[in-house]
């Protein structure tokens, strides 16, 4: 079995794109996530990397120099007045950096304008060589993995992709047979970690943990053996552990090594099972 890992933006957010690319190096990841826009729905201006030459040039030279690869960037917000072109500035920027995958949201409560949305972004993003992976989260428009696969599978893009956060998994009933509706060739990568098993079911209770409440794999009471052994041998693992405790009590190389670590121990365990 080959499976392949990537230090998630969210696990190291306090890192400048280069910081993040070489400390993914040398914990032994075998790829980096990077944002270029902001989650947040409104407010927030582009990060750095999309907007000022000089840091993309320094990243790409980070990458080169230690031979890492960008694995997914975020984040795509489809909302109902979205233009696929609106994005053709974070496409180019995510093709010069080599990424594989976009993260996407839907903020769109129709379905079928949404999905006609995506597929206009998607078909876009595959004349850039990327997937673009709809990522469901119980306070969006995409609330879940069947809706999520509905969109998908309504703009018949081959690169479109379901992208499945552990944590989503769980908050939205924690099923199997959610995962397994999924076709194994539209999950891309996924994105592993933990958290408390009792939740405040609130948007804000839910993005509270999402942002900077979420647990090392392993420490918290999400089944993730049950997740693993629900999603293709091969898929990509993000390791995403957004945490604002952890960001106080550890180093950003603190977090990465204790996150890749527990994540493969994490699979290991659920294949000793």
């Amino acid at each position: 079995m080959s499976r392949t890992y990537a230090l998630a933006f969210l696990t190291v957010p306090d890192l400048q794109p280069v910081e993040a690319i070489r400390i993914a190096a040398e914990t032994g990841y075998d790829s980096v996530g990077l944002r270029l826009l902001p989650a947040a729905a409104t407010g927030e201006e582009p990060y750095p990397i999309l907007t000022d030459p000089t840091v993309l040039a320094e990243a790409r030279a980070a990458l080169a120099d230690t031979g890492m690869r960008v694995g997914d960037v975020e984040i795509v917000r489809l909302k109902p007045e979205t233009r696929a072109g609106d994005f053709i500035p974070f496409l180019e920027c995510a093709a010069t950096l080599g990424a594989s995958n976009i993260l996407v949201a839907g903020d769109d409560p129709e379905p079928a304008r949404l999905s006609q949305t995506f597929g206009a972004f998607a078909l876009l993003a595959s004349r850039y060589g990327l997937t673009a992976d709809l990522e469901f989260m119980p306070w969006t428009g995409v609330r879940d993995a069947a809706t999520a696969l509905a969109v998908v599978e309504g703009a018949g893009q081959p690169n479109g992709g379901v992208l499945v956060d552990a944590l989503h998994w769980h908050r939205t009933g924690g099923r199997i047979d959610d995962l397994a509706l999924i076709p194994p060739g539209r999950i891309h990568y996924v994105q592993l970690c933990d958290a408390p098993a009792d939740f405040d079911p609130s948007d804000e209770g839910l993005i509270a943990i999402a942002r900077g409440g979420r647990l090392m794999p392993g420490d918290g009471g999400i089944d993730l053996a049950a997740f693993v052994h629900a999603l293709p041998d091969d898929v990509p693992v993000s390791v995403e552990v957004a945490s604002a405790a952890l960001t106080r009590r550890l180093t950003p190389r603190e977090r990465a090594t204790q996150a890749l670590a527990t994540a493969k121990a994490v699979i290991a365990g659920a294949y000793m099972e």
